[in-house]
């Protein structure tokens, strides 16, 4: 069917959900994400890190089992809804980055120095297809925070689209 659909013209189905490009492959040290997302929530909950570093809030006590059960649906509703973004800075220098579900993404801003280049060269590959984003310097056009925060949000999308989890993480108070 591919070489008829060339053929004849057909254009290839639209992604659903739309996804960035890019997948990154600089890699974020996933203790130091566990460490600095505990020390942001203050040690007080209990999340899922999936395999490129989102952490998902989860009810606190849930046996792993069900506590991953809970965070890949969160990880679902953001994606199939839409993965709007809200980027903060932390008081360490790094992003956090929170979704409209509890899902987050910590941007660790020594690997961000250490790859720069490469993070700015693709950060267009970055939104999402057919994404706009109006920031105050224009359609698409990002200041460095921006770039920082586009970058950070590829690792969201690559554990949507392929949610595996790495490890359950329990408040520094539970049992």
């Amino acid at each position: 069917m591919g070489l008829l659909s060339k053929l004849f013209g057909k254009k290839d189905e639209p992604v659903f959900p739309p996804v960035p490009d890019w997948e990154p492959t600089i890699v974020f040290p996933q203790d130091r994400i566990i460490e600095r997302f505990a020390y942001y929530t203050d040690g007080t909950k209990d999340f899922v890190v999936f395999t490129h570093g989102t952490c998902v809030i989860v009810e606190a006590g849930l046996p792993d089992d069900q506590a991953i059960s809970q965070a890949s649906q969160v990880l679902h509703a953001v994606f199939h809804y839409h993965p709007d973004m809200n980027p903060t800075p932390m008081d360490d220098g790094n992003i956090l980055i929170r979704y409209n579900h509890p899902a987050f993404n910590v941007v660790l801003n020594d690997v961000v120095v250490a790859n720069w280049q490469t993070i700015k060269d693709n950060h267009q590959r970055a939104l999402a297809t057919h994404e706009v984003l109006i920031t105050p310097l224009g359609q698409n056009k990002f200041d460095d925070f921006g770039v920082k925060a586009l970058f950070g949000r590829c690792y969201f999308f690559m554990d949507a689209k392929n949610p595996k989890a790495a490890r359950v993480v329990r408040a520094a108070n539970s049992t």
